[in-house]
């Protein structure tokens, strides 16, 4: 019966971390292909600012995280609360806080 419920409790498991995985590479895409259009490719900066872990070495993830939900008023920072759920855009600011150099 042990053996039974621990493979339930696997199977349950199983899925949610496929889940975490799909998204993300989901998030990682954004931020490349997204982010990257106007911080650059690199994320080095373009039209906006750096994105690389020294440029953010002194800012809070939840902070970034409301940056990018809420965008910048009177910038090409757009609010992206539409698109994103408050996890997300705290999962990239600490992908960008992290991302290797």
């Amino acid at each position: 019966m042990r053996s039974l419920f621990a493979l339930a409790i696997l199977g349950l498991a199983l899925p949610a971390a496929a889940t975490e995985a799909t998204d993300a590479a989901r998030l990682e895409r954004l931020v490349t292909q997204d982010c990257g259009s106007c911080h650059g490719l690199t994320l080095k900066g373009g039209l906006g600012s750096p994105l690389t872990p020294a440029a953010l070495a002194d800012a809070e993830p939840e902070g970034l995280a409301s940056i990018i939900l809420d965008g910048v008023p009177g910038t090409a920072m757009p609010p992206w609360r539409p698109l994103l759920s408050e996890e997300e855009a705290l999962w990239i600011a600490r992908y960008l806080k992290d991302a290797p150099q």
